[in-house]
């Protein structure tokens, strides 16, 4: 097979997702497969949730107490994906919400530099995961090794829902690069992110799935109504809300 083969898998296909969605050192020079690599982006989450859970196991057993154990949990996800994720969040609040027109948030969302919204969605989303991931080491280190496991891989998961459903809203950027997701990438990436969750957490797994998909489909209809369409920015938005939701809806 060639990278350009259009099959539904290949074998370049994850180390490509990882070289795309995280900073691990994965030597991939052949991107013709980025939107059909879509399918392995629930499985990138689950490496990365197990590097992070890992983190957090390593800090309780040094006898560190649970908020401290999720704060490196927390930073470990951040840095092993570069904060793509967190930076796309925040340029997603100021340009959504600071521009009044399609073409000005647009612009906005490219800026460089972040302003108040982007700010304050940073802070928000910090404290809601570090909140959730403390709860969650305090109930125990089995609890919360799968609950990160979970929410790295379902929150990914439901990024090529939004690759797939939404157009391109400029025609230039990282989203644009990779090109539109096909359909059944798209759904093998729902069904390896709910069956993960679902063979880790059983019915609570199922339920942080629909929680994730809510949240990821909430975003998408929120940035078609604004700029008619998906970025970069707006995909690690998804990642981001998607993952709070489904830590939340495992906290419940």
């Amino acid at each position: 097979m060639t990278e350009n083969d259009k099959s539904l898998i290949h074998p370049l296909d994850l180390p490509l997702a990882l070289s795309l969605l995280s900073r691990l050192p994965v030597p991939v020079r052949a991107y013709g497969r980025s939107a059909e690599a879509a399918w392995a982006y629930p499985l990138v989450g689950t490496m990365l949730g197990a590097l992070a859970a890992l983190g957090g196991l390593a800090a309780g057993w040094l006898g560190l107490p649970a908020p401290v154990a999720a704060l490196v949990a927390l930073a470990m996800l951040i840095v092993l994906s570069g904060a793509m994720h967190e930076d796309g969040l925040a340029d997603t609040a100021d340009g959504l919400w600071g521009g009044w027109t399609r073409e000005k948030r647009l612009e906005i969302m490219k800026d460089s530099h972040i302003g108040s919204y982007g700010v304050l969605a940073l802070i928000l989303s910090l404290g809601a995961r570090w909140c959730a991931l403390w709860l969650l080491f305090q109930s125990g280190a089995a609890v919360a090794t799968s609950a990160l496991i979970v929410g790295a891989t379902l929150s990914r998961g439901m990024m090529p829902m939004v690759m797939m459903a939404l157009p391109h809203a400029r025609e230039t950027g990282l989203s644009h690069r990779v090109g539109r997701v096909a359909p059944r990438a798209a759904a093998l990436a729902l069904v390896l992110g709910g069956g993960i969750a679902i063979v880790l957490l059983g019915g609570a797994g199922l339920v942080a799935a629909v929680w994730a998909a809510l949240a990821a489909l909430g975003v998408g209809a929120v940035a078609r109504a604004k700029i008619g369409g998906q970025t970069g920015d707006i995909l690690g938005a998804t990642q981001q809300i998607a993952e709070i939701a489904a830590l939340f809806s495992l906290l419940a």
